[in-house]
């Protein structure tokens, strides 16, 4: 058992290499306005994969540029753990065929490493950081650190409520004794229930109740907060310095603040000072029904997000998370780091420093379960966030028209056979390079 911080050491993004504008080239074409994108869903683009670019590539393209980086062999990982819900093997983890990517250009290999793959949803991300962080703090690492990966094709069928949201990347983090990044916290709360909002029974673009998504989505993340608060104690706004939330959409993350924020300031002087302009929070106690109390809550809400306390907080502690989310759409299990290193990112552009402060990170996985727990900013922060190229990976996108859309997202289709040259020239990263026997997929690197 070891006493010694464990947290997040590295983070590297990969974002996929084409680019689809919701305001310029999705919106003429649905006969949309694009403020229903960029305002509505917060959403300004989407990223998605090349012909030769799928989840293992972005994975493991991303996994090598941290370990690159961070000057790691095969021989320093003890455990490689990818998080998906764009899985194309109902067996072999994708972590197999990503460390077989990677003993490509390494000396050694991960023969005794242990591989696996997490699925719940979104959230499987955050729950392959929890098995990493419980495998070290249980003594059973050996001194090396854990890989974990979290890529997804986010696609939806073509026409669905979903499309615009639609995303494709992959984050890799390194998990370690004594962090440079976050230390993560011990105190967690969950809420969990068995929800059909979100799913994918052996079929590969989902079913979704959009509705129905939204208020589980909320509900599991109020449960979660009350969880947490069980163990840690009351939380206050002030308490933290970002707040990241799963963002399958920043439009989302809005309601998920608002009654975040409600929740924390709930018996404050924060409640008190707001009291003089817009009353104080309703309690169910006062009114005769349920119904009566929610329309109150609902009131409140609506003449607390228009009060300068509540835009504040929101433009510093939630606007910097969902900002390179706003450029690449849902990227379901990478979500909530991707809103993490948003965050840290939008820190090292402004000169804030955050040493010592600490997140509040709300993960969410539909089926249903959300998590909250905290992290603490450690010193290598700003290091590690400053040598991510995901603003130059953004800038050099292919930029699709509609109807190169249409012909990539049949390409990625399982149920479809589609020849299509590729619209960029990979270098010196990972490819899908055809299929073998068995019909597995198989990969080389381009120099």
């Amino acid at each position: 058992m070891t006493d010694a911080a464990v947290g997040i050491d590295a983070i590297e993004i990969r974002t996929g290499k084409l680019k689809l504008d919701l305001a310029e080239t999705f919106a003429p074409v649905k006969g949309d306005d694009p403020g229903k994108y960029t305002k509505g869903l917060g959403l300004y683009a989407s990223s998605f994969p090349d012909v030769y670019e799928d989840i293992v590539t972005m994975g493991a393209n991303a996994a090598k540029r941290l370990m690159d980086r961070k000057g790691l062999t095969p021989e320093d990982i003890g455990r490689i753990d990818v998080a998906t819900e764009s899985a194309f093997d109902n067996s072999k983890p994708v972590s197999t065929y990503i460390a077989g990517c990677l003993e490509q250009v390494y000396e050694g290999d991960f023969r005794h490493a242990n591989k696996g793959e997490r699925k719940f949803a979104c959230v499987s991300g955050t729950q392959s950081i929890d098995d990493a962080y419980n495998w070290i703090r249980a003594g059973r690492s050996r001194g090396k650190a854990a890989l974990v990966v979290a890529t997804d094709t986010a696609l939806y069928a073509r026409g669905d409520p979903g499309e615009a949201t639609q995303g494709a990347g992959a984050v890799a983090m390194l998990i370690d004794e004594d962090p440079s990044v976050v230390e993560l916290s011990t105190e967690q709360g969950y809420g969990s229930m068995d929800e059909t909002d979100f799913l994918k029974p052996n079929q590969q673009f989902p079913s979704v109740d959009g509705k129905r998504s939204v208020q589980v989505y909320l509900a599991r993340m109020r449960e979660a907060l009350e969880d947490y608060e069980s163990v840690a104690g009351h939380t206050h706004p002030d308490q933290f310095a970002y707040i990241p939330f799963h963002t399958p959409f920043p439009g989302m993350v809005r309601k998920a603040a608002i009654l975040g924020f409600r929740h924390m300031t709930r018996g404050t002087d924060v409640e008190d000072e707001l009291a003089a302009s817009i009353g104080r929070q309703p309690r169910e106690a006062e009114f005769d029904d349920r119904e009566n109390y929610e329309e109150a809550i609902r009131a409140y809400m609506d003449d607390l997000k228009e009060t300068d306390q509540y835009r504040e907080w929101y433009a510093s502690a939630i606007e910097p998370t969902v900002e390179i989310s706003s450029h690449v759409g849902n990227w379901y299990t990478g979500s909530v780091h991707l809103a993490r290193a948003s965050a840290l990112k939008s820190a090292t552009e402004t000169g804030r420093e955050l040493t010592g402060d600490r997140l509040l990170v709300g993960s969410y996985g539909s089926g249903a379960q959300a998590e909250i727990h905290h992290e603490t900013v450690q010193e290598g922060w700003r290091a590690e966030i400053e040598a991510l190229t995901i603003d130059e990976q953004l800038r050099n996108r292919y930029d699709l028209s509609f109807d190169e859309y249409e012909q990539v997202h049949d390409a990625h289709n399982h149920e479809k056979e589609v020849e299509l040259e590729e619209f960029t020239a990979p270098s010196g990263e990972f490819v899908h390079a055809g299929w073998g026997r068995m019909n597995e997929r198989k990969y080389e690197f381009v120099e």
